[in-house]
């Protein structure tokens, strides 16, 4: 997904396999954390502030360690940037697990690498996460710490974090400059929590391309980033008992682990908590709409953006991720039912086994598997069914407004990144049989005559785009909007077919490919090796104002000038409408390009096709 170049070199394999086929949790600290979510969902505010007794945080475990390791500029925030951290000036906030020293940069305060949970390391591995041990002396948080496990070589080598531990459940905390952390604010700010992507195998908090000082500075709100347990470390399965063995969802706890963190400390940095708005971008938006389905998230954020998410992929099944968990046993010289071996295993002999696992499809007929190797799972208790099919049920939280989007063409980085030739049309017909099965050939039948080119990857990576992320996407968005939910749809449509757009990080191939939006959203064009033309620019400029508005009231439009923030008073971005279906024209997405304009009917009749087809 953002960081998920993998899917591409899984979409080749996948194909060829479906071929064939078509031929032939818990602990006992388990119990702390989730009856500390039960206080918080049964009294979460209590004249504004959370309300947690003291004896929940006080909890058995060894002091956390500083990690003093340097970060490069190949793969995190570089030193060079931030500074030395050792200003005695720097700003200091009292959390209820100790005090942090951040630092102060031109657009922000910042802390870097502030514990969350206690490292989830030696008997903690596979377990759910527990409260960090608080602290004594001031903690440094003026640099970022090392990225959770992963595998940083091969086509995401780009994209991986200098360093990699499984002492990992850090945030990143951006603070606008014009807080006083000596002076309380009369009124707090919206909070805004970032979670990556990629793929639940790879990514981090830490990415320069997520540097969130400058939605910070210019929507006036907090942001935080998050790490989560990625890989087999955060989604293995080897059982059903969680004292003997790994059972999964260990990533979605992380993140829900990192929500109650801040539902406890944030005031302390300037922040509301009672306005949390969790955004994510591709696995990213995949967790922000579990977490929209999961009662034990429901009083942990008000509100929800979901950037890019790949809605038809399906999570596994118990039993798919039993099997998967055994056999990724067996490639570690382990038993699934041997919990001595498998929790003496290093790091990196967990790593190797994780990626020869995934590379294995669980169920060769259902294709899209090939997608997600790891990931969160339907476990029965967490997660009781499939994304699409509580959207389109009604089975979230449907009274949270909810803004969700696409690239225009997010599948081409898949299917050019994997066929690096023309496509032929016998080709295409194999390929979309192999994926689609006996609905091939009404899908052929619809997209051929739009692309007469002689190489087909144009028309593959429209399928793509169409089937996994915007068709989707715009069902459960009407799905809302019939059961009296609040939600606006928006698509990134740069106009300039622009080949500098993640140049040096990931080839778009001249093309608005997933992710191409983040460098605009994030203020980090520079990252990406490219700089922004003056109208660039302005898109950039009222994406922050339109994602700071969402994350002050619930909806992207602009406020009344007054009610603006300076900055988004000189942007004047145009309104955007809530996306319902009170007249033909009111099923109206934003279109995020060079002029941006609301748009009824964006695609209307290939997804109209989609959603009659019901394969997803």
């Amino acid at each position: 997904m953002t960081d998920c170049n993998l899917i591409a070199a899984l979409f080749t394999t996948g194909l060829v396999l479906s071929c064939v086929a078509l031929t032939l949790t818990s602990s006992d600290n388990k119990v702390s954390f989730e009856a500390l979510l039960a206080r918080l969902s049964a009294s979460l505010i209590a004249r504004g502030e959370p309300v947690f007794p003291d004896q929940t945080l006080r909890l058995d475990g060894s002091a956390l360690q500083s990690l003093e390791n340097d970060i490069t500029d190949s793969g995190d925030i570089p030193r060079s940037i931030l500074g030395d951290g050792s200003a005695l000036g720097g700003p200091q906030v009292q959390t209820k697990y100790g005090v942090l020293k951040g630092l102060t940069v031109d657009k922000a305060h910042i802390f870097y690498g502030v514990p969350f949970a206690d490292p989830p390391v030696g008997e903690r591995r596979w377990k759910p996460p527990t409260p960090p041990t608080p602290w004594k002396e001031v903690r440094d948080a003026t640099f970022p710490r090392p990225g959770c496990m992963q595998t940083c070589s091969g086509p995401i080598y780009n994209e991986c974090p200098t360093e990699v531990s499984e002492d990992c459940l850090y945030l990143n905390i951006f603070v606008p400059l014009d807080v006083d952390f000596k002076s309380p604010l009369l009124t707090p700010l919206p909070v805004m929590v970032w979670i990556h992507g990629g793929d639940f195998i790879a990514g981090s908090a830490s990415k320069p391309l997520y540097d969130g000082r400058f939605i910070a500075n210019f929507t006036r709100t907090v942001v935080v980033n998050l790490e989560y347990r990625l890989g087999a470390f955060g989604f293995l399965v080897s059982g059903k008992n969680p004292k003997a063995s790994a059972v999964g969802n260990y990533g979605l706890l992380d993140q829900q682990a990192a929500l109650l963190w801040v539902q406890q400390n944030i005031a302390g940095f300037g922040g509301d908590p009672s306005r949390v708005t969790i955004f994510g971008e591709s696995a990213g938006a995949q967790s922000v709409c579990l977490h929209l389905m999961l009662q034990s998230s429901q009083p942990l954020f008000q509100q929800a953006v979901c950037q890019s998410l790949p809605f038809s992929i399906p999570l596994k099944t118990r039993h798919e991720a039993r099997k998967l968990g055994k056999h990724f046993a067996k490639l570690a010289n382990c038993s699934a039912k041997d919990w001595a071996c498998l929790q003496a295993l290093t790091s990196q002999e967990v790593l190797a086994a994780q990626v020869k696992a995934g590379s294995k499809i669980v169920n060769p007929f259902r294709f899209l598997e090939l997608f997600e190797s790891w990931g969160p799972y339907i476990d029965g208790e967490l997660i009781k069914e499939q994304s699409i099919a509580a959207f389109q049920k009604g089975h979230w939280q449907k009274d949270k407004p909810v803004l969700l989007g696409t690239t225009s063409e997010e599948g081409v980085i898949f299917v050019y990144g994997v066929f690096t030739k023309p496509v032929s049309a016998l080709e295409c017909t194999v390929y979309t049989t192999a994926i689609f099965k006996q609905h091939a050939l009404r899908i052929l039948h619809k997209y051929i005559p739009l692309y007469q080119d002689a190489d087909r990857r144009s028309m593959l990576s429209q399928i793509v785009t169409d089937y996994v992320f915007l068709c989707p996407s715009r069902r459960a968005a009407r799905a809302a909007a019939g059961g009296g939910g609040a939600a606006w749809l928006y698509v990134f449509d740069h106009a300039a077919a622009d080949p500098r757009v993640w140049s040096g990080l990931r080839p778009c191939y001249g093309r608005v490919c997933h992710g191409a939006e983040l460098p605009f959203l994030f203020g980090s064009a520079a990252v990406a090796n490219f700089s922004l033309t003056p109208p660039e620019q302005l898109l950039a400029n009222r994406m922050l104002c339109y994602w700071g508005a969402f994350a002050r009231g619930g909806d992207p439009s602009p406020a009344p000038p007054a009610a603006q923030t300076p900055f988004c008073r000189e942007q004047r971005p145009v309104s955007w409408p809530r996306y319902s279906g009170a007249s033909a024209d009111s099923w109206a997405l934003m279109n995020l390009t060079l002029a941006s304009h609301a748009q009824p009917g964006f695609r209307d009749q290939l997804c109209d096709f989609w959603d009659k087809l019901g394969v997803y």
